[in-house]
């Protein structure tokens, strides 16, 4: 199987687990419900949705909703175009993995920007449970739809003590943000490119087909 082969399946992997998950809990969880993960107590499935970023957070407005989901689609094409430019450069196979999990997460939550408002019902706390394709139509238009996360886990879930200075008593959570397997999959990109980040460069550069070469100071 050739390189080009490869990212596109981890593309498409990435995509449809994505999906897949997601579909499922829009339709089968209340929102705000949350469910424990094999028994944990620090790790949950959590339905809630955002209007804009990973993990959250958010760009205020509807016209800061549709700025977000168009400065996406431009990012994800430009990307992509510098994907298929490594694969013809023969980079480094963990610099195309890196980009091409930034690349399938950013296109996950795209889908749900894009067309989640438009096929599904809209999901509310102690409410009817969405469905997909709802006769009256979905709860908003294209691109103003909410990206669905569930992963939650608290790991640290306490109260500082009193002599903690500023915030002593104050309730502690560690990791607060709910996200989803696209999240994920884009800090995982990230994650690769930052720690191995001189290795991918210094074997890209070597790779790249040399323009000019310079003549030898003795022939100069």
């Amino acid at each position: 199987m050739n390189t080009k082969l490869k990212i596109i399946f981890i593309i498409l992997g990435v995509l449809l687990i994505d999906q897949a998950l997601k579909i499922y809990i829009k339709t089968h969880f209340h929102y705000g419900e949350d469910m424990p993960l094999f028994g944990a107590s620090w790790a949950y499935f959590n339905f809630v949705e955002n209007n804009g970023m990973a993990f959250g957070l958010s760009l205020g407005g509807e016209y800061g909703k549709l700025l977000l989901s168009l400065f996406r689609i431009v990012a994800v094409i430009l990307l992509w175009k510098y994907i298929i430019r490594l694969i013809n450069q023969q980079a480094h196979f963990g610099l195309l993995l890196s980009f091409a999990l930034i690349f399938a997460g950013a296109v996950g939550n795209i889908i749900d920007s894009a067309f989640y408002g438009m096929i599904f019902s809209e999901s509310k706390y102690h409410g009817e449970i969405a469905t997909m394709f709802p006769p009256d139509g979905g709860y908003s238009s294209f691109l103003h739809g909410k990206v669905v996360d569930m992963f939650y886990f608290p790991l640290i879930d306490t109260y500082l003590p009193d002599w903690f200075p500023i915030w002593g008593g104050e309730h502690f959570e560690f990791f607060r943000p709910v996200f989803n397997i696209a999240d994920a999959s884009i800090s995982v990109g990230v994650g690769i490119l930052l720690v191995f980040y001189k290795k991918f460069f210094q074997e890209h550069e070597k790779s790249e087909p040399v323009g000019v070469q310079k003549m030898p100071e003795s022939e100069a």
